[in-house]
């Protein structure tokens, strides 16, 4: 099918982000009409393998989550762990806090990007990755379950790619939105939340252009029994803070076969430091709470700038080009806390310094991929790419200036080769190799007093590895599917942490064992049904890495282990659509995770909370009643689980939210209700992450949200 390619109006940027527009225009010009440039039609396709794949033919279980669905779910939290844990079984329930360190995907760190432009920090990971943009901003999610060798670093446990808004149809379009949050037990100006956002987009002539703002303002949460939720004071916390995002988007179609953007989204999110944490006792049951007060030292902060521009060639000699640079600015700011880690005699008596650590990340990348998918008369398509990556990263005590994670430099250089096959149209095989090679380069510096003060050697290790990954698709019959897949994951362990727990004197970072990447290799198998009113899917799978990574925490600091680990499960989901009005969809994720303990060459051990989510079943119903109502409701069970350690068994617990949209005259107003059922439990990390009598956390009770929204 020859179209025009200026009617593809701003083609998404896609999973992995490298064949970005080409492929998203590419894939809805061979499944959709034609769209007026300036349309709203969403991509109908799915870049994840980055061969143009659409889910069917996607050799591993991929999810597209709709702006219907991002939508349906801000209605009722603005919280984005929330969002995702609500519609992908297999992340980890939300800890509810500005931290989501812990939460998983499969088991596993998954890579968070924006527009293709990675959010995640290889180097010194501090768990707020999923709060870098308000989803207010996000229009479609795209999901890539399990390590994939094509995504680059840190995709060991799949890939989360947010993709932001897109300019509607017309010359000049705005909106303007508005919400307020309350929990049902208490209407008081201090557990009151406020949210307004604002956004224009249009196109003229050869120019497509979006700006979008909003602004947060969020109050003291409430349980289920109508106390105050426990603040963390040193990680940060969604309660008690304010944000704002500033989303701009700007493209020029330099003639029907080329086209320029420029993307730049900032996000801001501090604490008010308004609230102390009173600290609860596990083995009574009662939680963490909050009182009036003002903490030592700054408020948490999260503040990062993401840029990106972008160049597609739709017809270059017959191949598609697309080529993006980025830069990205992250600061995270945590709480004070005089923990062991941060004494120092010369600066205070032992026990009573309090300190605070700054984590900063600059990166900047390339991404560039070259497609030609006519060969052998069209049977054959074949990928070519090169991405880089360079990061400079460092960690130090906020409050004494002192270095606690040196200055850290990163580089990582990977082509990558990718290639579909059809022999016949049932059948379709793919596979793919790329060779990442990445590069340390760290200063002398000295650790803290608490670890003896020693000086460390710099140096600049580095590591290469092939990746490679291989998979098929067979469609026997009509609507029925079976796929397989092998693939190999690339991540760069905690470099900071590593760094940062030396206590031993005469060491160099060349002869530090830690930090060799982690290579997890994902083998999955299920298969599909799709007809149209109802899809269906089941598969397993097993991802492994011989010397994996995880946390341990002594004192209130995490350390990290390096040890073989293996995690299984079983994913299935099903949709449907019970008529043009109602729809349903079920989905259950059920996992285990286990790890060498001794290196003896057994997985003896069971991984924890902080590793592996529960087994959890979720269920939605949408309905449009009339052209003016729709309701929507969701239930999410999280199951019991045991582990090795008694005491961080998981009491599961239900969770159920409604939302009601009604169009009026003049703009459209919900109301969302989170917990309905007002349900009093502790959430999954303070239950089974950590056993810790300061964060243990309850959830949040029952919030009615009222929310109106003016397009115009």
């Amino acid at each position: 099918m020859n179209i025009d390619k200026r009617m593809a109006v701003w083609p998404t940027v896609t999973l992995v982000g490298l064949v970005a527009a080409t492929q998203g225009f590419a894939q809805q010009a061979a499944l959709n009409e034609p769209v007026e440039r300036g349309s709203a039609e969403p991509t109908m396709v799915v870049t994840a393998s980055r061969t143009n794949a659409t889910v069917e033919d996607s050799p591993q279980t991929v999810r597209i989550i709709s702006e219907e669905e991002i939508t349906q779910q801000r209605q009722m939290t603005s919280d984005s762990s929330q969002i995702l844990s609500n519609l992908l079984p297999s992340y980890s329930p939300s800890r509810q806090k500005m931290s989501g360190s812990g939460e998983t995907l499969r088991g596993r760190t998954p890579l968070i990007l924006i527009d293709g432009i990675p959010q995640s920090n290889p180097l010194r990971p501090t768990g707020r990755e999923a709060h870098a943009i308000d989803f207010s901003m996000v229009e479609q999610i795209e999901v890539i379950q399990g390590a994939n060798a094509t995504n680059g670093v840190g995709a060991a446990g799949g890939v989360i790619n947010l993709i932001t808004k897109r300019p509607e149809a017309g010359s000049f379009n705005q909106y303007v939105e508005g919400q307020v949050t309350t929990p049902t037990r208490e209407l008081d100006s201090e557990t009151l939340s406020y949210k307004a956002g604002y956004g224009v987009s249009g196109n003229s002539g050869d120019v497509d252009y979006l700006f979008s703002a909003s602004v947060e303002d969020q109050g003291l949460f409430l349980d289920g029994n109508g106390d105050a939720v426990g603040v963390d004071n040193t990680q940060g916390d969604l309660m008690d803070s304010r944000s704002f995002d500033l989303l701009g988007k700007l493209a020029y179609w330099i003639d029907d076969d080329q086209r320029l953007q420029f993307t730049l989204n900032h996000y801001d999110i501090e604490g008010h430091n308004d609230y102390l944490s009173v600290t609860g006792d596990r083995a009574s049951g009662m939680v963490t709470t909050s009182r009036r007060g003002t903490p030592e030292g700054d408020a948490p902060y999260n503040r990062v700038w993401t840029t990106g521009l972008g160049y597609d060639h739709f017809d270059l000699a017959g191949m598609q080009l697309s080529a993006q640079a980025f830069y990205q600015d992250y600061e995270a700011l945590f709480g004070a806390t005089d923990s062991a880690t941060f004494q120092d005699p010369a600066l205070a008596p032992v026990g009573t310094y309090f300190d605070q650590t700054l984590a900063a990340t600059t990166k900047f990348g390339t991404k560039v991929s070259l497609t030609r998918d006519d060969l052998w008369d069209e049977r054959l398509k074949v990928t070519l790419g090169f991405d880089t990556l360079f990061d400079e990263t460092e960690q130090y005590l906020y409050t004494s200036d002192r270095t606690y994670v040196p200055p850290t430099d990163y580089t990582d250089l990977s082509p990558f080769v990718q290639a579909d096959l059809r022999p016949v149209d049932s059948l379709l095989f793919s596979a793919g190799a790329r060779y990442e090679y990445a590069k340390l380069d760290i200063d002398s510096y000295r650790t803290v007093a608490a670890n003896n003060g020693v000086a460390v050697e710099g140096g600049d290790p580095s590591f290469n590895e092939t990746l490679y990954n291989l998979g098929a698709v067979w469609s026997p019959v009509a609507h029925w599917s079976l796929f397989a897949n092998y693939s190999e994951g690339f991540s760069i362990p905690d470099v900071g942490r590593a760094l940062r727990g030396i206590s031993t004197p005469n060491q160099s970072v060349d002869s530090i064992d830690n930090l060799a990447p982690i290579v997890t290799d994902n083998i999955e198998t299920g298969l599909r049904f799709e007809n149209g009113r109802l899809a269906a899917q089941l598969s397993y799978y097993e991802s492994s890495s011989d010397f994996g990574s995880r946390l341990t925490e002594i004192d209130d600091v995490f350390y990290m282990q390096r040890q073989e680990t293996k995690i299984k499960g079983v994913e299935a989901a099903l949709d449907y659509q019970f008529n043009d009005r109602h729809s349903g969809r079920v989905a259950y994720s059920r996992m285990d995770g286990r790890y060498d303990s001794n290196e003896d060459g057994r997985l003896d051990a069971k991984l924890s909370g902080l590793d592996v989510s529960p087994d959890r079943l979720t269920a939605s119903w949408s309905a449009n009643w009339t052209d003016n109502l729709s309701t929507f409701v969701q239930a999410n069970y999280a199951f019991d689980e045991t582990f090795d350690e008694a005491n961080r068994e998981f009491d599961g617990y239900l969770l159920m939210d409604a939302a009601v949209g009604y169009q009026l005259p003049v703009g459209q107003v919900n109301v969302g209700v989170s917990n309905l059922l007002d349900e009093q439990y502790v959430t999954y990390y303070s239950q089974s992450a950590l056993v810790n009598d300061e964060r243990y956390f309850a959830g949040r009770g029952r919030t009615l949200t009222l929310g109106y929204r003016l397009d115009f």
